[in-house]
């Protein structure tokens, strides 16, 4: 959200702000924003959270409204269209591309009310009698600094010998993008969301760059393979009814002990669902409507999260 001043100072508050994406948008916002008078940072670290994204969802736009604050950017997911339940593939799409979006997954459900709610509320009149302009943005695949997963996958390799298994056949692609270009089009989205209310308000908007198209295991390598990791080809070794087996196992055992503690298993059939179908965005909008290009260059991203896999304690090099 950003307030303006009579100065034309920005007040900002970033919710979320402690998390992977969070810390990079309120950096960039340290560093790009010039017109930048005060930043806020909100962060909870809550328990089941299904209802309460949705909950938490509803009081930010109340806040706004009560406030008078006009501008909300909500940070939503490519995964709010897919890829769905029947693992239909979305090739080269665009915000405008059909695709049957169906979830039974908790995390596409809850992002896609969220966004809902955030959509709807454009143009609802907040405290002082001016409208509230809103926008989401669908992030594809993050990557970079921070990355939770990658540092799992990198672990998870240095415990196997320096070795990952492919279980994904190649021709499988996803679209991925470099967190620090996500937290730039933030910076860019709230910058320009006043000046282009009527372009904007109520639109929805897919995060790229220039990351390459590649299967999930081949676009991690691309970072831990220069850290002394290497890919084996391991299709006879794991077969994919084994891996459909053993995610199901994963979601029992994640069910049996949520009593217990919180476990949360990198292979579940979302996970799985999700890396074996293939879903790529190609689209302009962003640079259309604000004049997004990336600030982070392919290389530069590449060598970004290369040197912060390299700096993780016990590297493989």
């Amino acid at each position: 959200m950003a307030e303006s001043t009579e100065a034309r100072k920005l007040v900002y508050l970033v919710t979320g702000g402690c998390g992977f994406l969070g810390e990079h948008v309120v950096r960039m916002l340290l560093q790009q924003e010039p017109q930048l008078l005060e930043l806020r940072v909100f962060d909870l670290h809550l328990g089941p959270w299904l209802e309460e994204l949705k909950t938490g969802t509803k009081n930010v736009i109340e806040a706004c409204v009560q406030t008078g604050t006009r501008f909300l950017v909500y940070t939503s997911s490519m995964e709010v269209v897919g890829p769905n339940t029947k693992g239909h593939p979305f090739y080269r799409g665009n915000e405008d591309t059909p695709y049957e979006a169906v979830h039974s997954h908790p995390y596409p459900c809850s992002k896609a009310q969220a966004e809902q709610l955030v959509l709807e509320a454009n143009g609802r009149e907040v405290h002082g009698g001016l409208p509230l302009v809103t926008c989401a943005l669908r992030p594809t695949g993050i990557y970079g600094e921070g990355h939770q997963i990658m540092r799992d996958f990198y672990h998870q390799g240095l415990r196997l010998g320096g070795r990952l298994f492919r279980a994904i056949p190649a021709s499988v692609e996803h679209g991925r993008v470099y967190v620090g270009n996500v937290a730039w089009m933030h910076v860019l989205v709230a910058r320009e969301l006043e000046r282009r209310a009527a372009l904007m308000g109520g639109q929805v908007y897919f995060c790229y760059d220039d990351s390459p198209y590649k299967s999930y295991e081949d676009f991690n390598m691309e970072f831990l393979g220069p850290c002394g990791l290497r890919l084996v080809e391991a299709r006879l070794l794991v077969p994919y009814w084994l891996l459909v087996l053993l995610a199901a196992l994963n979601a029992l055992l994640q069910w049996l002990l949520r009593p217990l503690f919180l476990y949360t298993p990198l292979l579940n059939p979302y996970t799985l669902a999700v890396a074996n179908t293939t879903f790529t965005v190609s689209t302009n909008k962003a640079q259309r409507h604000f004049g997004y290009v990336p600030l982070f260059s392919w290389e530069d991203s590449r060598t970004r999260t290369i040197r912060w896999v390299q700096a993780m304690e016990g590297s493989a090099r």
